[in-house]
């Protein structure tokens, strides 16, 4: 397993204290190597500036490659052209090219805001124009629910890797046949962009269950017995997380994957935990990155 890489993402800290965790998360997980990191961008560019401040902060401070996200919602082309710049213009030389959520929230028709980019191929091909960025895209091995058909879902991957695309990250998901038949039908379609499959550890069953009403992603029955009347029992839900997730990632390993891309809701044990498992071994800090932490604890001090 010697030949793993990794990726990570995070989302931009609203508070203080979940700023301290997210920068926990950061200093545990980097000396695993990641091949990227990213932040995540809110639904209608709600987090627009935390996401710049977060992003740009990681670029300054680490020596880690950072990732920023940016969708198409709620802006004009001429908008999110100013993000690509200033995203440049600070150091970030990747972007998660992603269409968006419906503003309205979860059940709306999705509309494209007027002289913005429609979908991801549009923004990601508008990217490209900015500058030589590079670009990863969302794929969906359950089918992303806006689409009328695998067929389509697939086609749509296309046009974002005509557009420049170079890796897909998928949305995350319970059934790995479900993922190797996606993979399948993707290289059958000619596509031979690396595409990591997205792990969820369920740190909170009651949540990932919304989030996979919202995305299509099927929770298995086996699934849904385990975590069955634990709502108030954190403790066993956790390492029943963990257990689910270990099964998860060892199985496809054993079944080839060689890259992954964990969903850490800012937390770093348990995908530290699965990464060792997985038989990566932390690296010695890089010094930029020792420097960093060191400011932080005087700073905290």
């Amino acid at each position: 397993m010697s030949e793993l890489g990794v990726s990570f993402e995070f989302f931009p800290p609203k508070t203080e204290a979940m700023q301290k965790k997210l920068w926990g998360a950061v200093e545990k997980l980097s000396p695993l190597e990641p091949g990227f990191i990213s932040v995540t961008y809110g639904a209608g560019g709600s987090t627009r500036s935390r996401t710049h401040e977060t992003v740009s902060r990681l670029v300054k401070e680490t020596g880690l490659k950072v990732a920023a996200h940016l969708t198409c919602v709620a802006a004009t082309k001429d908008e999110v052209d100013e993000v690509l710049r200033d995203y440049w213009a600070a150091g970030v030389r990747h972007i998660v090219a992603l269409r968006g959520d419906p503003p309205g929230g979860p059940g709306d028709p999705y509309t494209p805001h007027p002289g913005g980019y429609a979908n991801a191929a549009e923004l990601a091909e508008g990217a490209r124009k900015i500058a030589d960025f590079e670009i990863s895209v969302g794929c969906y091995p359950e089918k992303h629910p806006d689409s009328p058909s695998n067929a389509a879902d697939i086609d749509m991957l296309k046009r974002k890797v005509d557009a420049g695309a170079t890796r897909g990250l998928t949305q995350f998901f319970f059934d790995n046949d479900a993922y190797l038949r996606y993979l399948d039908r993707v290289r059958d379609a000619g596509i031979d962009i690396p595409i990591a499959p997205g792990i969820m550890p369920v740190t909170n069953f009651a949540s990932v269950r919304r989030m996979a009403d919202v995305c299509g992603a099927t929770l298995p029955g086996r699934l849904v017995k385990l975590f069955a009347n634990l709502d108030g029992d954190p403790e066993t839900r956790r390492l029943i997380a963990a257990t689910v997730a270990a099964e998860q990632c060892l199985d496809l390993a054993e079944r080839g994957v060689k890259d992954f891309h964990f969903y850490t809701l800012n937390r770093d044990d348990l995908v530290f935990a699965l990464c060792h498992m997985l038989g990566l071994r932390p690296k010695p800090l890089a010094a930029d990155m020792l420097e960093a932490s060191e400011e932080k604890k005087a700073a905290s001090s």
